[in-house]
């Protein structure tokens, strides 16, 4: 027979099957049986045991409660889904068995707690639905309320781009490959489901005004249900939808957001984003990671945003003054992701309080005139702040407690019938101060002291040795090993005068503090935008700060070629340090669209392509660069294959990844594309990857479709050939300084190709045993005395005669030798001759004859 909360916890257990369940009991978080089992092992916590009926003892795995965050978030961080169950009354007030209830499902998508995430990116909820052929993507970050459509080709970027956590599908086909969130299936919904749904959170005519097919409307709906199971309150958050529209848009894959560092990876600090993240608030931060995944393709908009930037560089002292103000400032953003869930504390709007009365310190700082647009929008949306800000002051005490427990929430003044409760507590305080210098002269017992405990509360302590001095009146309470406790009439009543009023303070001051918070939510919409606004500005001071301190130059966009010169790495530069990156220029014409790079290993090959792609995203994205001079076009996308990388899971080795790269961009590429290969065909035989590495640069070149500018490194020297074949085709390579044995780098881009690799010379400085690096040595000598001078794919492409690679005759050499030609006949030395002839020309899988 099972005791009554065991009964409740199997009860709330079969409803939520598939999460761990913590139940609140008392002070502590609990879980039983497999929970308890499986969070004592994640957690490395001691697994003990409850009586829970009769001749039943089941396992228990518990944590206390104020440190539940910080366990959930461990266990959601390893796939697992957390449900957090309340106790719905005090169980002081509750005769029998306290009611209790799953408040909220913790899930990868759907975490809040401070703890658990990065200040400086957002953590999305995302959902895939399609539709007559059409795929949408539904992204939300209910920490801040941010709520984003995308469809079409445009979904699955967006997907990859934004990374969300938790990933809801209706079938486990639409998981793209490559996704490493959590990934959810749900019940597919009827159109009608759905507009009902979006018309719940957003108004009847939300499926006509927010969204433009059924697929955006599904992947909307699916994920506001999903919330509606898991965190109902925070649907309070989400305010508005905003569409990712691709022509506004500069589409970059996660590859090529990886390829080119442009946010942090585990293992590596070194990123784009940590280099131009100047900001001093979260909120800039994050909104500079939308920036750079989210380079733009419209002009005005990229000039409005550098408009903003040059005014940062020409502004010092304003930029300075602004940024001190911002620095400190708490984060408003998930502060009101908290007002629209009602999950604020005392001290979060006094964090929000506090960050609004910045917002107008920094409105003050601004000038009136001369602001660009996109400043001066962002200062008019700073005004917002004032009547949010008198409302806080009106009702918030000055320096609020974390907790209701002791009263002080609400400012003095704001309430009489508050501050008539919170004088009685404090006079009843008062009273038990003067009752222990009182008791103290009527006893004579100098040592005697009023205390409380929440078992006992207020007692008067005598110690052992004065205890037959305590007067008659005194009732014994509790006996200690060098103490007695009494309590009396008169401290009883007082007691229950102070217990009273404070219980009573407690309830008024959740009151007014809810009604306060609902106030603050009446009005989140708004509120957002001044975070938003705050975001612009902090990101635009960061970047000017940045392009001041680096010497980044204003980009200029919209020209037919592009032209960059005295280019940088941001990343490589700055690492190390200032003067001592070797700058390139680099040129992309009507006479030169496809830039062959040549150079030994280690040179700057990579760096060099590197930088000309990171200089033209940071130019859509709104920064200035780090070059002398960049005139660039506007790029549609930008393609990057570059690295070796296996897909073990998915089966495939470095060269099929590599094959599956290009084939991707030669698909998508287009002549308003930045195509940016490095080492393509190294994955496989020499011959096989110098014909694949020719025939993509000649697709790349000769389809007008297609034709996309292209940056194309390779050790293949003899695709080099390739300029005096194709008309826009053009070589360069890395310069290097011989003297004598030593070969010094220049990390100089020149013109023209090279004709070495400097091979050995890499494996000497890796540290390559000296033996092996002079047997190289030796067979590159032997190599290159058999083979002649360097030959190159013949202009018709067919590829000479590949010599051994380690000398000595060929079979068919061999076989030649043995022949007794004076023995054999003329017909059977016909034959020989065409058996040779098939064991020549034979091809890999024939059979030999």
């Amino acid at each position: 027979m099972s005791t009554p909360i065991r009964l409740q916890y199997l009860e709330l257990k079969q409803r939520y099957p598939d999460t761990i369940l913590f139940f609140r009991l008392g002070d502590f978080y609990e879980t039983f049986d497999d929970d308890a089992k499986l969070v004592a092992g994640e957690l490395q916590i001691t697994l003990t045991s409850k009586p829970m009926g009769k001749d039943l003892r089941v396992p228990l795995a518990g944590v206390p409660y104020h440190s539940i965050d910080g366990h959930v978030a461990k266990l959601v961080g390893r796939g697992y889904r957390v449900a957090i169950c309340e106790q719905m009354a005090d169980p002081s007030e509750v005769k029998g068995l306290v009611p209790r209830d799953v408040v909220r499902v913790v899930t990868a998508g759907t975490v809040t707690a401070d703890s658990s995430l990065d200040a400086a990116a957002p953590n999305y909820l995302g959902a895939l639905a399609r539709r007559k052929g059409v795929v949408a993507l539904a992204l939300a970050d209910i920490t801040t309320g941010e709520v984003r459509l995308a469809s079409g080709p445009e979904a699955e970027a967006e997907l990859f781009r934004s990374a969300p956590s938790e990933l809801l599908v209706e079938d486990l086909t639409d998981q793209p490959d490559g996704f490493a969130g959590v990934v959810v299936t749900r019940p597919q919904l009827s159109d009608m489901a759905a507009e009902a749904e979006l018309a719940r959170q957003f108004g009847d005519h939300a499926s006509e005004n927010l969204v433009g097919a059924p697929a955006e409307a599904a992947a909307l709906a699916h994920l506001l249900l999903y919330l509606r199971e898991t965190y109902a309150a925070a649907l309070g958050t989400l305010q508005r939808v905003r569409h990712i529209a691709p022509a506004g848009v500069l589409t970059i894959d996660q590859r090529t957001l990886r390829n080119l560092d442009v946010l942090p990876q585990p293992g590596r600090q070194s990123s784009l984003l940590a280099v131009l993240d100047h900001s001093r608030s979260a909120m800039g931060s994050r909104l500079l990671r939308q920036w750079l995944t989210h380079p733009l393709r419209e002009g005005d908009a990229i000039s409005a945003r550098h408009d903003a930037v040059a005014w940062a560089v020409g502004h010092p002292l304003e930029r300075e003054r602004c940024q001190l103000v911002l620095r400190g400032m708490a984060d408003l953003g998930r502060i009101l992701g908290k007002v629209g869930a009602r999950s604020a504390s005392p001290r979060d709007l006094a964090a929000l309080r506090d960050g609004l009365r910045a917002t107008l310190d920094l409105g003050a700082r601004l000038p009136r005139e001369g602001l660009p647009p996109l400043l001066a929008e962002s200062l008019h949306g700073l005004a917002a702040a004032s009547e949010a800000l008198v409302t806080l002051d009106a009702a918030l005490d000055d320096d609020p407690p974390a907790a209701f427990d002791e009263g002080g929430v609400i400012r003095p003044g704001f309430s009489p019938e508050i501050d008539s409760l919170r004088a009685l507590t404090r006079d009843a305080r008062g009273f038990l101060l003067g009752l222990e210098r009182l008791e103290r002269e009527r006893t004579g017992i100098k040592t005697l002291k009023v205390g409380h405990n929440k078992v006992f509360g207020y007692y008067i302590e005598v110690s052992a040795a004065n205890a037959a001095l305590a007067p008659d009146h005194y009732q014994r309470r509790q006996t200690l090993v060098g103490a007695e406790r009494y309590v009396t009439e008169e401290l009883k009543e007082h007691e229950s005068r102070l217990v009273g009023a404070r219980d009573r303070l407690v309830e008024l001051e959740k009151q007014a503090f809810s009604q306060l918070a609902e106030s603050l939510a009446a009005n989140l919409a708004a509120l957002q935008l001044v975070a938003e606004a705050i975001a612009l500005i902090d990101l635009v001071l960061g970047l000017g700060e940045v392009a001041a301190e680096r010497g980044y130059v204003r980009p200029s966009l919209g020209a037919d070629a592009l032209h960059i010169a005295g280019g940088r790495h941001p990343v490589v530069e700055a690492a190390l340090g200032a003067g001592r990156f070797v700058p390139n220029d680099c040129t992309l014409d009507a006479d030169c669209q496809v830039l062959i790079l040549t150079g030994p290993n280690m040179s700057g090959k990579s760096t060099f392509l590197r930088q000309v792609a990171l200089i033209a995203l940071m130019a859509q994205a709104g920064s200035f660069v780090p070059a002398a001079e960049a005139r660039l076009p506007l790029f549609d996308r930008i393609f990057t294959r570059i690295g070796a990388q296996d897909d073990l899971a998915a089966g495939q080795s470095t060269f099929m990844v590599e094959m599956v790269e290009t084939a991707q961009i030669l698909h998508q590429a287009t002549p308003q594309s930045l195509v940016i290969l490095d080492e393509v065909g190294r994955g496989t035989s020499t011959f096989d990857g110098m014909a694949i590495a020719r025939s993509v640069v000649e697709f790349l070149h000769n389809r007008k479709e297609v034709a996309a500018r292209t940056l194309f490194a390779t050790h293949y020297h003899e695709l080099t050939v390739l300029e005096d074949v194709l008309p826009r085709v053009r070589n360069a390579h890395v310069a290097v300084h011989e003297e004598g044995s030593e070969v010094v780098f220049e990390h100089r881009i020149v013109s023209g190709p090279s004709d070495r690799s400097y091979g050995i010379h890499v494996a000497r400085l890796a540290g390559l045993p000296g033996a092996v690096v002079s047997r190289a040595e030796h067979l590159l000598r032997e190599l290159e005395a058999a083979r002649g001078a360097p030959r190159s794919l013949a202009p018709n492409g067919h590829v000479p005669a590949q010599p051994p690679l380690f000398g000595g005759p060929s079979p068919v050499e061999e076989a030649l030798a043995r022949l007794d030609v004076d023995g054999m006949t003329p017909i059977e030395a016909i034959q020989k001759l065409y058996e040779l002839r098939a064991a020549v020309c034979a091809r890999p899988g024939e059979p030999r004859r």
